[in-house]
């Protein structure tokens, strides 16, 4: 029996590259003889700090905000994020001239929140260990007539984020290895669908937090598993289960899942600002972490990795990496 055809396609990815061009940033591809031979393989590093909002969810979130109907953008646009994906729909719908109302955990960085508000976005808060953030975001949409677009379960989302690995291919020619973050699964979604369209025989490998790997046990299990919330440094991968559109996705094409400890993920924020000198988030830095503590086992000579995010104040930096 052939395969169920993906909710996402190639082709979605390549039409949203032509929806974003001149929108969004086409971010710069960096790479660095200590990296390269810390990790023994040429490697090249697609910075997504640099995207608009600060990481790669503006992609996504234009992608999807762009494709909604006049009098939808009118009525206004909810979504629910614990920072990067409140920030990029608060700019897309200034951008759109529309608005937008944003869920966001009370316990979200500060610097998050007040760059959300500063877009022009409207800010709710609520606590993720003990609310259900997609039902408050529902209920909130239902009740003042806004179109939710959420922070990965969306085809148009995913196929927005796969526009990051499509530019860093562009540039490189083929890899070996792509590694990108998993929270919930967009980018990672959006990366293996570029990777193995372009590239059958790549490896696309997902990196998770040690205390936040839904998506490994999902896929280990054949099924979405939940975990309880995780408490971990990074942040934005602090979730309890996978996608099911996302989810369906990477248990297709993903290779594997690699797990990277808070201690790891500050090695690599460390190393990101001495040597590469950019300034990473946690969850922007955990596939680099992960190709650095040597968490991805590989014979690879050419290695891309996605940085997804740089969106940290000056005071929780410090913290970290002093630490």
């Amino acid at each position: 029996m052939a395969a169920a055809a993906l909710p996402v396609t190639f082709d979605d990815i390549r039409e949203a590259a032509v929806r974003l061009d001149g929108i969004a940033h086409r971010t710069p591809v960096l790479t660095s003889r200590t990296l390269d031979a810390r990790v023994g393989a040429e490697v090249f590093v697609k910075c997504e700090n640099f995207q608009r909002a600060g990481a790669f969810k503006f992609r996504g979130a234009y992608n999807a905000a762009a494709q909604l109907s006049p009098a939808q953008l009118a009525r206004g646009i909810a979504a629910y994020s614990s920072g990067n994906h409140a920030q990029a729909i608060a700019l897309a719908a200034r951008d759109l001239g529309s608005t937008a109302v944003v869920l966001m955990p009370e316990d979200t960085p500060r610097s998050k929140r007040e760059a959300t508000a500063g877009y022009g976005a409207e800010v709710v808060t609520y606590d993720r260990y003990t609310q259900d953030r997609t039902a408050l975001g529902e209920a909130l949409a239902a009740e003042r007539g806004l179109t939710l677009i959420p922070p990965y379960d969306h085809p148009h989302v995913i196929a927005g984020q796969g526009t990051a690995a499509l530019e860093l291919f562009e540039e490189t020619g083929e890899l070996d290895l792509l590694l990108a973050p998993v929270g919930g699964g967009g980018l990672m979604a959006g990366s293996a669908l570029t990777a193995k369209a372009l590239y059958s025989r790549i490896r696309a490998v997902g990196v998770e937090p040690a205390d936040g790997d839904d998506t490994k046990r999902s896929l280990e299990a054949g099924e979405r598993v939940t975990v309880p919330v995780p408490r971990t440094l990074a942040d934005g991968q602090a979730l309890p289960t996978p996608g099911e559109i996302t989810f369906a996705v990477n248990r297709r094409l993903l290779d594997s899942i690699a797990l990277v400890g808070d201690d790891e993920i500050r090695d690599a924020m460390r190393f990101a600002f001495e040597r590469l000198k950019i300034v990473l988030e946690p969850s922007g830095a955990t596939a680099l972490a992960a190709l650095l503590a040597g968490r991805v086992e590989h014979r690879a000579r050419r290695i891309g990795l996605i940085a997804s995010g740089g969106n940290i104040d000056t005071r929780r930096f410090a913290d970290i990496v002093t630490t």
